[in-house]
């Protein structure tokens, strides 16, 4: 049977990464950004959270609560734009590359919300209204961050599995 020139060109990965996508991954600067942004990220939804889970509470601290989802939502935005650029280097696609796809997927509905929220500050719509969509938000966001936190260990399994000729040059 013969084997088309895509198979040829694009082998199938065992895992999450072939061979030369560990290596685009290991040697790219953008990976080390998505390494500093997704903790950074996680550390201002977590006080972003709990300010907006306090005025939710006490019905005190409305600013806070809205600034710190403003500024969850532009560090969102941030490490969507930097992770898609990581994403083409490593995949060759800025989104939906296929280890990646849906990760991909659901980043695209927790951007719509985080963009809801703003949408609804920026329009004057109900207090109830913006806190029920930044909670939306958050519960999407976390779940999110659970598909790429599952999807970081089994890379790192796979890496722990390679065969050596595989990982010869990979970045520990």
């Amino acid at each position: 049977m013969p084997v088309s020139v895509d198979a040829a060109t694009h082998p199938t990965p065992i895992g999450l990464y072939t061979p030369e996508e560990r290596r685009r991954r290991d040697e790219s600067g953008w990976t080390t950004v998505q390494g500093v942004l997704a903790p950074l990220q996680f550390l201002v939804f977590l006080v972003s959270l709990g300010l907006v889970l306090r005025f939710v509470a006490t019905g005190e601290g409305y600013v806070a609560a809205t600034v710190s989802v403003v500024i969850k939502t532009i560090v969102l935005y941030v490490i969507m734009v930097t992770g898609s650029i990581w994403e083409k280097v490593v995949f060759g696609k800025y989104l939906f590359a296929r280890p990646f796809f849906w990760e991909d997927v659901f980043s695209m509905l927790v951007l719509a919300l985080h963009t809801a929220y703003l949408a609804a500050l920026a329009t004057g719509a109900a207090i109830e209204t913006q806190i029920g969509i930044a909670l939306a938000a958050y519960a999407s966001y976390l779940v999110n961050a659970t598909q790429f936190v599952l999807k970081l260990r089994a890379a790192r399994k796979q890496q722990a599995h390679a065969p050596v000729s595989d990982m010869v040059g990979a970045a520990p």
